[in-house]
């Protein structure tokens, strides 16, 4: 497989590690129960005494500590504690010495809001409470005369979303040492030739090394050996140029001289896509070109989707309608297309020995998407470990998947992306 220009494309944590040696922070304490004479001295020196029945990772630094919190749990009832940031993770620590300590990484929490205010009256009705991506909402109440809720909220909302504070993300932060460097994971030009690339069919081009011609397409990738520059420099609308790409992609598959088009957008999607400039293929103008569409969502729709879900299944489950709960929310017939889009691919490259175009209207979610998973059941190489993050390098990374902007970087909760 390969990719056209434009949106087209074609196809743990080891406790060992830690050891017990004091550790100190650069943050001032936000311990500030009462009586807490230790924790108090800790604040006045701006440091902070490692707690060492935590798992912390080199480099992971205590930011602040609360105690006197209650973790409102749904499911088994308030819990009263100790609540620790760190530049990587919150903490909760029970006052009841047998309980599990509850981990949440910062990466996670897709937003933050205080709950209640001053004038809040009632137990545990004023608090903070967060917003997970992984479905989960926490809520922790603090006692207003402890005055611990502003901190606690400045500290998450600084080290969830770094890159809005300008500091940056922990994986710089990480002072594990690993046996391999993870930047040399990936090597274009090494996979392309593992796919057997640079034959007499298809070459290796670099004509985007400087993301001239596509800046959300990688600097190297393959093309038809018969391809000359000025074949993929034009983009727009239909045009003599692209068709005749189109044809040398088919050329170069000695096995069969047709082409499906899968375009993953609904019909009608596609269809008003046309009143805004885009569109769709000419089956007349593709000669020897099949167009299908595959009828998956935008991001939009799998959001609000996945919002239904949510509500469906936490905090409690109401069992007796728990089927017709998840049928009126389209999850299920969401991720049905997707899998049935990449098995459709699949079937026309390894049975029929057909050239595959893919594209959808922007050619960084959707189209990731269904090339991701297609690789995945095609080539047993992507999953290995060290496969599936090639996997990831290549088809999500190197052709401009927003990972920065929909994921951890910034609090922009509502613009996240699910897609992966």
């Amino acid at each position: 497989m390969s990719r056209k220009t434009g949106s087209l494309e074609l196809l743990d944590m080891d406790p060992n590690h830690f050891g017990k040696e004091n550790y100190r922070s650069e943050t001032k304490s936000l311990n500030l129960g009462k009586g807490q004479d230790s924790a108090q001295a800790a604040s006045e020196s701006g440091t902070l005494n490692r707690p060492d029945d935590l798992p912390l990772l080199p480099g992971e630094k205590v930011t602040g500590q609360a105690r006197d919190v209650t973790y409102l749990c749904p499911y088994q009832g308030p819990a009263r504690g100790m609540l620790t940031v760190t530049n990587y993770k919150l903490y909760f620590r029970s006052a009841d010495k047998d309980s599990n300590i509850i981990e949440v990484p910062l990466g996670v929490v897709s937003r933050i809001e205080k709950v209640g205010g001053a004038s809040s009256r009632g137990e545990n009705a004023y608090g903070i409470e967060i917003f997970c991506k992984d479905m989960r909402n926490l809520r922790f109440a603090h006692k207003q005369e402890n005055h611990s809720r502003r901190t606690v909220f400045e500290k998450l909302q600084r080290f969830a979303f770094p890159l809005s504070c300008k500091l940056k993300l922990f994986a710089f932060e990480n002072q594990e040492v690993f046996s391999e460097n993870g930047w040399a994971v990936y090597e274009p030009i090494a996979e392309l030739k593992r796919m057997g690339v640079n034959n007499d069919m298809w070459k290796i081009t670099k004509i985007n090394e400087h993301y001239t011609i596509c800046d959300s397409y990688p600097a190297v990738w393959a093309i038809p050996a018969q391809t000359k520059d000025e074949d993929i420099q034009v983009s727009g609308k239909r045009c003599r140029e692209d068709e005749h790409y189109i044809q040398l992609i088919m050329d170069a598959n000695a096995q069969s001289h047709k082409m499906i088009i899968m375009d993953a957008r609904p019909t009608a999607n596609a269809i008003a896509n046309k009143a805004k400039g885009g569109g769709y293929e000419s089956e007349d103008a593709y000669q020897h070109a099949e167009l299908v569409f595959l009828d998956i969502h935008n991001i939009h729709v799998m959001r609000e989707s996945l919002r239904k879900l949510k509500e469906l299944c936490y905090p409690n489950i109401e069992e007796t309608k728990w089927l017709s709960g998840v049928e009126s929310t389209y999850w299920l017939k969401h991720i049905k297309c997707i899998l049935a889009g990449a098995v459709r691919i699949v079937d026309k490259v390894e049975n029929h020995k057909t050239s595959v175009l893919v594209h959808c209207s922007d050619g960084w979610d959707r189209t990731a998407q269904l090339t991701a998973l297609s690789m995945l059941l095609l080539d047993p190489y992507y999953r290995t470990i060290r496969g599936f993050e090639v996997l990831i390098e290549k088809e999500w990374l190197s052709f401009g998947h927003k990972f920065q902007q929909v994921t951890i970087c910034l609090p922009l909760s509502y613009a996240l992306s699910i897609v992966i």
